[in-house]
């Protein structure tokens, strides 16, 4: 059932009952129907789901009883979550960057029977204290080029649906460059834009289409590398606040949400002083 025409009923209800029906007939029936946006069963990919946040993600989406298909590049490790919910994950194997994804993201949706949300997941990242070209070339394809490849696909098939929702994993290294790792925060900064104007080109052409730009802090994670990090979290209360994020359809969200206050700092933070840090 369309989350749309049900918040339409609520409203409609309200209307009804505060003209004729009993008050506590009103709340009955709005309980009811509340019942059933929660059962709502969405149709999600997550792209880099192996391990992470992407990971706890898919088991907390598929344990909430929605239909979720994970991509990744070790077949193992999906296999493994499709073990633990076999009724609600669906499982591709392959590379972000491959020259076939729009064909394997279409069959993940045929299998599916639709999408509602698109989460990218997938990315690279690395130290190049010494600038190795190896390093940024291999975050740039992944995490530029991959990723207009997927929000190629997924924006349009929204934009062809009416409606949807794509959630993307840029950073907090987003905001700022930095000299030890130049292109993972240049190429943050790219998906970060690239979300905002996405929103932009959803309103103008009047869809439904919501992107949310998810900017983690320091995660206990592989991908997080340093040993200056501080307000690490841990993986399970980082996607927790995710999808909370995604249900309110943030346009930004700063994961965890402390996150913000240090995103505020950098944003004004003078480059006389910054450079120094970064």
């Amino acid at each position: 059932m369309d989350n749309e025409f049900i918040k339409f009923s609520l409203v409609m209800l309200r209307l009804t009952c505060f003209l004729e029906a009993p008050y506590l007939f009103f709340h009955f029936l709005e309980d009811e129907i509340k019942k059933l946006m929660a059962k709502h069963t969405q149709k999600i990919i997550i792209v880099g789901a192996t391990s992470g946040i992407g990971k706890i993600l898919a088991m907390l989406y598929a344990a909430n009883g929605d239909m979720v298909a994970i991509t990744g590049r070790r077949e193992k490790l999906l296999d493994e979550l499709k073990n633990i919910y076999p009724q609600n994950i669906i499982t591709a194997c392959f590379d972000i960057t491959a020259n076939n994804l729009d064909s394997q993201l279409k069959n993940l949706v045929n299998e599916l029977n639709g999408l509602d949300l698109f989460i990218y997941n997938a990315g690279y990242g690395d130290t190049s204290p010494d600038l190795n070209i190896e390093i940024e070339n291999t975050t740039t394809l992944t995490n530029v080029n991959g990723f207009v490849n997927a929000m190629h696909f997924s924006f349009n098939f929204f934009i062809e649906q009416g409606f949807g929702q794509i959630a993307v994993t840029s950073s907090i290294a987003a905001l700022r460059g930095n000299s030890w790792a130049p292109a993972y925060s240049a190429s943050k900064a790219f998906m970060s834009n690239y979300a905002e104007g996405l929103n932009i080109k959803a309103k103008r052409l009047k869809k439904n289409i919501i992107v949310t730009d998810i900017k983690p802090g320091f995660i206990n994670t592989k991908l997080a590398k340093g040993n200056r990090r501080f307000w690490v979290a841990p993986p399970q209360k980082a996607a927790k606040q995710i999808m909370e994020a995604i249900y309110k359809k943030k346009r930004i969200a700063y994961i965890t949400k402390r996150w913000w206050l240090i995103a505020q700092v950098l944003k004004i933070l003078p480059y006389s002083i910054y450079r120094r840090l970064a």
